[in-house]
């Protein structure tokens, strides 16, 4: 497994509300844990995933992920077991509107 985290500075959107899991962690799959956190304004993206090497595509996925939705005082959790760039951008995008869903 290989561990890779990201810090995200200045984020203009908090979302206060409990903890959404979304997806399911299998052959080809992930699931995201997405939750508000104190993070002085930041968020923090946690991912363990069994693809080595990716580095790069990982950076490009949450970079763009957090460009569009800008979050701050978030803290998101990633096990993934090999999904592709686009399941993993279905899936947080999921586990935002959970979220949205759900303080509203």
């Amino acid at each position: 497994m290989e561990t890779l985290n990201y810090r995200f500075e200045n984020g203009q959107r908090r979302i206060p509300a409990s903890p959404e899991l979304v997806g399911v962690v299998g052959s080809g799959n992930l699931e995201v844990l997405i939750e508000a956190a104190d993070q002085d304004g930041a968020c923090t993206v946690d991912i363990s995933t069994a693809a080595r090497g990716f580095d790069a595509i990982w950076a490009a996925v949450i970079t763009d992920f957090q460009q569009r939705w800008q979050l701050a005082d978030i803290r998101i959790s990633i096990n993934d077991m090999g999904a592709t760039p686009a399941v993993v951008s279905l899936r947080l995008d999921q586990a935002v509107q959970a979220l949205l869903e759900h303080s509203a």
